[in-house]
């Protein structure tokens, strides 16, 4: 019988296949004790399904590139780290040969015990930790009994489950998924991301779902509005395949703006930069007519590995960058570590009590006796091949980009003494992620040359919430007075100083913000490749002029529905 139901829609598309439910995971195994002359074996055992487990995660991390290298690799890179945590493999080979336990049901005792711990936390961060534990014990039980981690899908099924991975969702989709609905999650989370810039439908907050839905059901998903309607009748068939159709111009339409300007309706030239971190992210950049890379990520460079990269091996990539985008500007973000995405070299803190707020960013980089120094020559030396320009992130002082400055002037006349040919002018930026560096800002602009408005931790930090938090979904919104406030103030005076900035993060690549960046003053844009040219066609829709004009009335606006208000009108 039809039934529909609403959540959120996270990730637009439409969708058309048969449920696969996926319960909530729950390690449910009976108590099992071996002998004692059973204990090797039962070691031995779990160490196998332990170490196929980390070449199966090894094994997809390599065959990912491009921005899913960034978006799913950090949530891999954790996996493998807890795989090789002391605590979860000293407990279960404690439990096996103390308690005489069967690895099933070590398994089952050790991840009850670490979540506990990380269950009674205060904070919110180390609370949603306890998914990845059972992501990665998931994965060992299964190898134990040498069948596939339940993450696997059939082509043409739709995903019904509590939520959702990131580092599942290229999984999935490569498998032949055509959407997931989930119970909880949030349309801001990581995993919302990465299912947009995959162009895969899902719908989030649906939390009838799987109480009503099961197994082999017919489904279908409007990733759009949040619909999900179970059992579709002949006019849910036909919106459905009126949808496809209309994605399917979209698409074509869209496909025709790859050499058109990014140009308003009044005649005003907008950049668009693409965010990378591989070749393949520069070339999807370049064939799109981005007027160059806006963010590029160095952080790829440092995980995965036992040993830092030396200089050499940095300066080879970022030259490759360079001369991808044929003289366009490349913007190099120093490395951006922390505890949230450690590294196997152990130059990223672990176990720190809140991450967000910890050694990361130019604070790491600073710490670290020439770290930073060996990645500056590197970026100097890839600038004799191009236009390059230095953005360092976490910025929350202008001693730390003072700092930042004298050794970059320091770094620049050591290489012209050796005779490396490097650029006469390699701009310095910061990224204004952080409210104090935007609060201090005017103390200290004249120090650099251009800005990065980072939205998706400025938005964190300026409202104290968890963009991961489920409970605090509704508070994450970058449709928050103050947060149009602090982005305004930014905008107004680095255009009054002449210097350029930009915003990058997901409120960038949200083609429906883009009337409220323009009338804040915005003219630079910098955002995922995979939604660059629906930002191009919503830009080219816009009169400029208008907007401008209509700008106070935005700040006038005393809540998120006065600002969604301005947004439709």
């Amino acid at each position: 019988m039809r039934q529909e139901f609403q959540g959120h829609g996270a990730s637009r598309g439409s969708a058309l296949g048969r449920a696969r439910v996926r319960l909530p995971h729950a390690l449910e195994v009976a108590e099992e004790r071996i002998g004692h002359d059973q204990v090797e074996a039962e070691l031995a055992r779990l160490h196998v399904a332990i170490d196929t487990v980390r070449n199966e995660m090894h094994t997809l991390r390599d065959r990912l590139h491009g921005a899913l290298a960034h978006e799913v690799g950090e949530f891999l890179d954790l996996h493998t780290l807890l795989l090789d945590d002391p605590e979860l493999l000293h407990g279960l080979d404690e439990l096996i040969r103390s308690g005489h336990y069967a690895a099933d049901y070590a398994l089952r005792l050790q991840r009850d015990r670490i979540a506990s711990v990380f269950e009674a936390m205060d904070d919110a961060y180390f609370r949603s930790r306890v998914d990845d534990i059972d992501q990665v014990i998931g994965r060992i039980h299964a190898a134990l009994h040498r069948r596939d981690h339940d993450t696997s899908g059939v082509a043409g099924e739709i995903l019904v489950t509590d939520n959702v991975a990131p580092a599942e969702l290229a999984q999935l989709q490569a498998q032949g998924v055509m959407a997931i609905v989930t119970a909880a999650g949030s349309t801001l989370s990581h995993s919302a991301i990465l299912a947009r810039s995959l162009h895969l439908p899902l719908v989030v907050g649906t939390a009838q779902a799987l109480l009503k839905i099961n197994d082999g059901d017919a489904l279908v998903v409007d990733g759009a509005t949040g619909t999900v309607i179970l059992e579709p009748n002949a006019e849910d068939l036909r919106s459905h395949r009126t949808r496809t159709r209309e994605l399917a111009r979209e698409r074509k339409q869209l496909h025709r703006l790859r050499r058109e300007p990014t140009r308003t309706l009044d005649g005003v030239d907008i950049k668009l930069y693409a965010n990378a971190e591989s070749r393949e992210d520069v070339a999807e950049a370049h064939s799109l007519g981005a007027a160059g890379v806006g963010l590029y990520r160095t952080e790829f460079l440092f995980l995965q590995r036992n040993e830092l990269p030396d200089e050499d091996e940095q300066f080879r990539v970022y030259r490759d960058v360079v001369l991808g985008m044929t003289g366009r500007m490349v913007t190099i973000r120093t490395l951006d570590l922390g505890a949230d995405k450690a590294d196997k070299t152990g130059l990223a803190l672990r176990d720190e009590p809140n991450p967000a707020l910890g050694v990361r960013g130019v604070r790491l980089s600073l710490a670290r006796d020439g770290l930073l120094e060996t990645q500056l020559r590197a970026i100097l030396r890839a600038s004799g091949y191009g236009p390059v320009r230095i953005l360092v992130p976490m910025v929350s002082s202008a001693e730390e980009m003072r700092r930042v400055r004298e050794l970059l002037n320091r770094v620049a006349a050591d290489l012209r003494r050796q005779g490396q040919e490097i650029a006469d002018d390699v701009p310095l930026g910061a990224m204004i992620e952080v409210p104090a560096a935007a609060i201090a800002l005017p103390g200290y602009i004249n120090t650099i040359d251009f800005l990065s408005i980072g939205t998706n931790d400025l938005v964190q930090y300026l409202l104290a919430v968890d963009r991961n938090n489920e409970a605090l979904s509704e508070l994450y919104t970058p449709l928050h007075p103050a947060v149009l406030r602090v982005i305004r103030d930014v905008i107004r005076l680095a255009q009054a100083r002449g210097k350029p900035v930009a915003v990058c993060g997901e409120m960038a690549g949200d083609a429906s913000f883009a009337p409220l960046l323009l009338a804040l003053g915005l003219e630079e844009f910098s955002l995922h490749p995979a939604t660059l040219l629906e930002l191009r066609r919503a830009i080219r829709s816009l009169d400029l002029s208008v907007l401008r004009k209509r700008a106070p009335a935005l700040l006038r606006a005393r809540d998120r529905a006065g600002i969604e208000a301005w947004l439709r009108g």
